[in-house]
Order: structure tokens, then C-alpha cells, then sequence
């Protein structure tokens, strides 16, 4: 099977990469570090995949996202020549990578949880998303399905909170990691604390991606847990595994993001099961060699 994966050395790229390596699959990478331009690729090859995998974006936690909203942007440009490509070489079966952030803002306010529901989202009449980020993965989804119309099959994963070992520290929960690591007292928390995330590890995302794509489904499925994570809490359960207690230090004038973002994964529980919980991937995290390199 020839396949088709690029941003192959971000976060979720590498971690596809080794899975689609391990099924023996032919891969074509196309990585902005190794010198190939995603721009670029699109608009020259006319290759036909026999399925590609779309991961290379331009994000970088909640600083990047607020801070460099332009930057951020340029993914508009990325996934809309994705899309384009796809229906030119006829490749027939794609994964497009979206976001929890294109979900509408208005449903991830302070209060009660409400779980998110793929449905949530109305692709003929799209409401606020979360910042440039949101508005280029909802934007993305939307092309898509002009995509699809022209006989592509497409996959959307909707990823809430992915972390792992390997993280780029820009991201909470390696950063959370490090404080621990370095036993800080009192421990720094953007915002409140009181707000809520649905933390996936990256091994369950990439697995429950590959099992939706050899069920043949298509359009957006959540991925995550269903559980409502307040920072707060993930403070204390990452000290508690480095074993202590420190004072929680809460910052009102950093970045934070939407309050609650916590999925309904109904749809992905159809087909995939995860099975390493929050305390598990802290204890993984808290135990790897901080002198190993992430692709070793």
C-alpha cells in the first residue's frame, strides 16, 4: 500500500509514521525540516496514493495560537492545496487531521460540561471556532467535503488534548512534566486552574485513527476520552506521581484558551477502545530518559 503522509516529523506525524512503517506500507514523507515544501509538493506532483494522510499544519500550543494568529493561518493555504491535490490525482482514501478547536466557542464556556458531539459542528452554517486555528481546521473540513463530492473518501479525526512523552515542551502537559521534574514550588498554572481538557495519549490517537480508516468510515470523529480534566487536576495528579505537594501558583494573565473542551467519543468507541488512562500516560512521561531523543 503506497501512502502518502506529510508533516512526518511533527508530534502526531512521527508517531504515524512508525504505525504505517509497522503495517509494511510504502511512505512518501513530506516534511518542511527534511527541505520539502507541503506548498510546494501539491501544486507539482501528480502522483496517485493509494491513501494520504494529511498532518503537517503550523500550530504551537496556546502562546501560538494567541500570539501569531497570521502564522497560524498559513494552514488555510496548506489544506485547501491539500484537498485540491486529492481530487487532481484521484487518490481515493485521505485522513485530514482537524482540531477540538473547530468546534464553536460558545459551547466551551464556564458552567456545566457539555460534551462536544461531532454534530455540534454545521458546515452550512459555521459558528465562531477557537481563534485562527479553529477557523483554518473548520475551514479545511469544509473543503473536504467538496473533496469528498468529487469521489474521495475522508477521514476527520477531531483530536482534543494529545500529549505523549515526546511533546514539544511549548504544550501544557510536557510542560506540567517539567515542573514536576524539577519539583517547582509554588506550581505555575495558565489561568484559574478550574478550566477543563480531554486529555488522549498519542499512542490511542494514531490507533484509533488507523482502526476508523480499515473500518471505512468517513467524515469527523472525535477523539478522547469523555473526561473532564480540570487543570487543577492534572496539577496534582502529575505531582502526586513525582511524589509531592506543592502550592498551585495560578497565572489570570497568561493564555487559557476555551473553559471546558471535553468530547462525546461515542462514535470513536464504535470502533476504538483507548486504553492508556491520564495517570498511566503521567507515569510514562515522568519515567522516560530526558536524555533519549524523541525519534531513538
Amino acid at each position: 500500500m503506497r501512502v502518502l503522509l506529510t508533516g512526518s516529523g511533527g508530534f502526531v506525524g512521527r508517531h504515524l509514521r512508525r504505525a504505517l512503517d509497522e503495517r509494511g506500507y510504502e511512505i512518501t514523507c513530506v516534511e518542511l525540516a527534511d527541505g520539502d515544501d507541503v506548498l510546494d509538493f501539491f501544486r507539482a506532483n501528480d502522483t496517485r496514493f493509494d491513501a494520504a494522510f494529511h498532518c503537517a499544519a503550523i500550530v504551537g500550543g496556546r502562546a501560538s495560537i494567541d500570539g501569531s494568529p497570521l502564522g497560524v493561518g498559513t494552514n488555510l493555504a496548506l489544506d485547501a492545496w491539500y484537498m485540491r491535490w486529492l481530487v487532481r490525482t484521484g487518490t481515493p482514501r485521505a485522513v485530514f487531521f482537524s482540531s477540538s478547536a473547530a468546534y464553536p466557542v460558545a459551547l466551551q464556556q464556564p458552567g456545566d460540561v457539555r460534551r462536544l458531539y461531532e454534530e455540534d459542528i454545521n458546515l452550512q452554517y459555521m459558528e465562531e471556532p477557537d481563534a485562527s486555528y479553529g477557523w483554518a481546521k473548520l475551514t479545511g473540513e469544509k473543503l473536504g467535503s467538496y473533496a469528498e463530492a468529487m469521489g474521495c473518501r475522508i477521514l476527520i479525526p477531531r483530536p482534543f488534548s494529545g500529549y505523549g512523552e515526546d511533546q514539544d515542551p511549548a504544550y501544557p502537559f510536557p510542560a506540567f512534566i517539567r515542573r514536576a521534574r524539577e519539583r517547582q514550588d509554588p506550581f505555575e498554572i495558565w489561568g484559574d486552574g478550574s478550566s477543563t481538557r480531554d486529555w488522549i495519549h498519542i499512542d490511542d490517537l494514531i490507533g484509533a485513527t488507523l482502526a476508523l480508516l480499515d473500518a471505512d468510515v468517513t467524515g469527523p470523529v472525535n477523539l478522547g476520552w469523555g473526561r473532564a480534566t480540570s487543570f487543577d487536576e492534572l496539577a496534582r495528579i502529575v505531582c502526586s506521581a513525582a511524589g509531592y505537594r506543592p502550592q498551585l501558583k495560578h497565572r489570570a494573565d497568561a493564555p487559557r484558551g476555551v473553559h471546558h473542551r471535553v468530547s462525546d467519543p461515542s462514535r470513536m468507541l464504535n470502533h476504538y477502545v483507548p486504553t492508556i488512562t491520564l495517570e498511566e500516560g503521567v507515569r510514562r512521561a515522568l519515567n522516560v530518559d530526558t536524555e533519549r531523543s524523541p525519534e531513538e
